[in-house]
């Protein structure tokens, strides 16, 4: 039976995802839950990074609530401009583009940023949410990073 548990625990481990580009953490309560902070540069926008924050579950709190295999879907996102911004091969699309991915379970859920470009009002904005098979998720957050008047004519003339 522990030999279960502890395979069990690995793999609830393993579903949460990576903590490559983790710039820090804090456990949040007496359980040993924890809010993770990553940095996230946009894979497609050099000049633009974001910091994405999320709930990672103990062992003790997985344990106490019999579930195992997933986090909460609550996340935020903040970004900023660290460097200069060419935007003329990235998408306009008003879907826009998946630029992170986390998952928050084994299966069915994960924590995404996209990226919609609002040449309108000149402007990069990054929506985190979470994705879930059944019943979705309202939880989401927003943050943009301004374009200059160059950046914008620039986009638009390709």
């Amino acid at each position: 039976m522990r030999r279960l548990a502890m395979i069990m625990l690995a793999l609830a481990l393993a579903a949460c995802g990576d903590r490559e580009g983790s710039v820090g953490e804090f456990s949040n309560d007496f359980l040993g839950n924890e809010i993770m902070v990553e940095a996230l540069p946009d894979p497609d926008i050099p000049g633009v990074v974001c910091h994405v924050a999320y709930f990672d579950r103990s062992a003790l709190d997985r344990l106490r609530q019999g579930n195992w295999f997933e986090n909460p879907s609550n996340s935020a996102v903040s970004c900023q401009r660290i460097g200069a911004i060419d935007i003329s091969g990235v998408s306009t699309s008003r879907s826009g583009e998946e630029v992170f991915s986390q998952r928050q379970s084994l299966f069915f859920k994960n924590v995404a940023v996209r990226r919609i470009i609002d040449l309108e009002n000149s402007s990069i904005i990054y929506v985190s949410h979470s994705r879930e098979i059944v019943e979705g998720s309202a939880k989401i957050d927003l943050s943009s990073v301004a374009l200059t008047p160059q950046e914008v004519a620039a986009a638009r003339q390709r």
